[in-house]
């Protein structure tokens, strides 16, 4: 239920998360555990088997096929309310449902589009006549879905797309013609959400676009390093004939459709990456097992052991902030729905909230899957490099990610210029927190060696520091650059940077400390070292960054104040790691897999 805690999108920055706050995945229910085991073994026994079948088809049959069987069991309707034909799952339900197919390579490429970028715009944005119409077909998977948005000269930049909508001569039809690349399920779908300009507009509108319609060509199947199962087409429309009543929300409004599907694509990929490394791990500890050199095993070799719990740890503290995110959207969609606004723009103002933390993690997530399976390839050696073992499928696949959804440089620039809009607007008081912490770097250091309570009372001191060291680093770039810092995207992608480190670092020690008041230090011991190894690493990479930031702008004095003040919030008790990292590698080795 919602609380008057629930934080505001970015308020992280300036105030600290309390455990009773933040929701765990080991709290969800025993139904959406058994929402996620059906997912998981659907995957498991329809998809894997056919991964190879599924890479080399000449046609989309065989993802058809998958997609119709997914479709009956209900896997395409869960964000679908249930008078439409779906499930009507809560957002942190339908998280754990991107997770757990998360692994299905190519498939769950197929699924996410047809589920997400392919169905919301209608969910969220259509007409009650639309919605009646469109979505009970869509959530049954009798009608496939995608998503026409980028061109030839349009990818990040989206409004600056092409196609044309005219008014017919009667009235009754828009006529569409343009170009649209990259369109995933392109080559099966029965539907697509297309975006284009009508007349002189300066902003896109977005249509619903019937393949029956007539007027769409496509080329072949785009030939690519990975998801070689999914369709990937080009499609060309010719004076496309659209009823009048397809065009979708409101002319002009498709720049604002793009922007607030794309979130909710954002947040979801950093779930399913989740569980695509889940699974990554699993293979990798499982062959470091089997693998014996020089007359031992893999696993009992220290380099080995440092992969393996590396990887453990970055995907257990991504995972940890994917739900703390979940759930504050779905605690604001309850609190704006309590308030009297409609479900559906409940949802889209509730995801819309947490842009920025949609933007990171889709950053942090993609980036540590991709971290993982180049660590899976190494652990596999030679065979890491064939295609008859599962990391080349793994990491040619998981590329992707980094620029699905925007690519993570566009991610990494929206969420730091999200951040400053809406400081400049009033919304999120960081010029208050960061001038306190400039403040307090020209005052006398605290060397108190008091210890505060708790567990992780040294370490909540830690993430308080780590934020004044990015308060201090944007306050000083924003009061150099003011409005020209748009221009400084170095300095920009370094505070993200930051950001990213703080967020999922204090998310997954407030997650550790939650379950240590649960159910004790002992039967969480893995756990704490997976939280004290990651805020160790996210310290180095907080000092590494801000230095980067305040050396791009800062001299003289300046510089060296600055730069003394991001050394005294950048510190920490040292731990020995090596330790920490081998006790969560033989954790997984004696479980064959992924720990948690």
């Amino acid at each position: 239920m919602p609380t008057n805690k629930t934080m505001k999108g970015g308020e992280f920055l300036i105030r600290p998360l309390l455990p009773e706050e933040l929701f765990i995945p080991e709290e969800f229910s025993e139904e959406q555990k058994m929402i996620g085991q059906t997912c998981i073994d659907f995957i498991k026994t329809e998809i894997q088997p056919r991964l190879e079948e599924m890479d080399g088809a000449k046609d989309s049959s065989v993802m058809v096929d998958m997609m119709d069987k997914a479709g009956n069991l209900g896997l395409l309707g869960t964000s679908v309310p249930e008078e439409y034909g779906g499930f009507g799952m809560d957002f942190n339900t339908s998280m754990l449902v991107a997770e757990a197919c998360g692994s299905g390579h190519s498939f769950a490429v197929a699924l996410s589009a047809h589920t997400g970028i392919g169905t919301l715009p209608i969910l969220y944005y259509g007409t009650e006549a639309q919605k009646g119409h469109y979505l009970p077909k869509l959530a049954s998977g009798e009608w496939k879905a995608a998503y026409c948005l980028t061109e030839p000269d349009s990818g990040s930049d989206a409004n600056a797309a092409k196609s044309k909508a005219v008014l017919s001569e009667d009235g009754k039809h828009y006529l569409i013609t343009g170009q649209k690349m990259w369109i995933t399920n392109g080559g099966f779908a029965d539907v697509f959400i297309v975006f284009a300009k009508i007349a002189d507009d300066k902003n896109l509108t977005a249509f619903i676009v019937e393949k029956s319609f007539g007027g769409i060509t496509m080329n072949e199947e785009e030939r690519k390093m990975g998801i070689k199962g999914s369709s990937t087409r080009q499609i060309f429309f010719n004076d496309c004939p659209v009823p009048v009543d397809n065009l979708l929300f409101k002319r002009e409004g498709g720049f604002k459709i793009a922007v607030n599907i794309l979130n909710i694509g954002r947040i979801k990929l950093a779930a399913a990456v989740i569980g695509a490394g889940k699974r990554v791990i699993d293979q990798a500890v499982q062959y470091a097992n089997d693998r014996k050199q020089f007359g031992q095993s893999l696993h009992q070799f220290g380099a080995i052991k440092y992969k393996i719990a590396e990887m453990i740890v970055k995907n257990y503290a991504s995972e940890s902030a994917c739900y703390r995110v979940g759930q504050n959207i779905d605690d604001t969609i309850l609190e704006l729905k309590a308030a009297g606004m409609n479900d559906s723009e409940a949802k889209l103002k509730g995801v819309e909230q947490f842009a920025i933390e949609c933007a990171l993690l889709k950053v942090h997530g993609s980036e540590t899957l991709d971290y993982s399976v180049d660590e899976g390839v190494q652990i596999y050696g030679g065979m890491g490099f064939s295609a008859e073992a599962p990391m080349d499928r793994a990491y040619r696949d998981s590329r992707i990610n980094r620029i699905f959804e925007g690519t993570n440089e566009i991610n990494r620039l929206l969420a730091v210029g999200t951040v400053i809009k809406r400081a400049m607007k009033g919304e999120l008081d960081i010029m208050t927190a960061a001038m306190a912490v400039g403040k307090e770097i020209l005052g006398v250091p605290d060397f108190s060696t008091s210890v505060p309570d708790g567990v992780f009372g040294k370490e909540y001191k830690v993430i308080a520091n780590l934020k004044k060291a990015l308060l201090m680093s944007a306050g000083g770039a924003l009061q150099k650059y003011t409005t020209e810092i748009e221009n400084e995207q170095e300095i920009l992608m370094s505070l993200a940077d930051m950001m990213i480190e703080i967020y999922v670092a204090e998310s997954v020690l407030v997650r550790v400390d939650k379950l240590i008041q649960q159910s004790g230090e002992a039967s969480n011991e893995i756990a704490k070292e997976c939280a004290l190894v990651y805020l160790h690493e996210a310290v180095d990479k907080v000092h590494h960054h801000g230095k980067e930031v305040i050396t791009g702008f800062a001299a003289g004095d300046e510089l060296n104040v600055m730069l003394m003040g991001l050394k005294r919030f950048t510190k920490i008790d040292p731990k020995n790691l090596k330790e920490a990292r081998r006790k969560i590698a033989d954790a997984a080795i004696l479980k064959m897999g992924y720990i948690f």
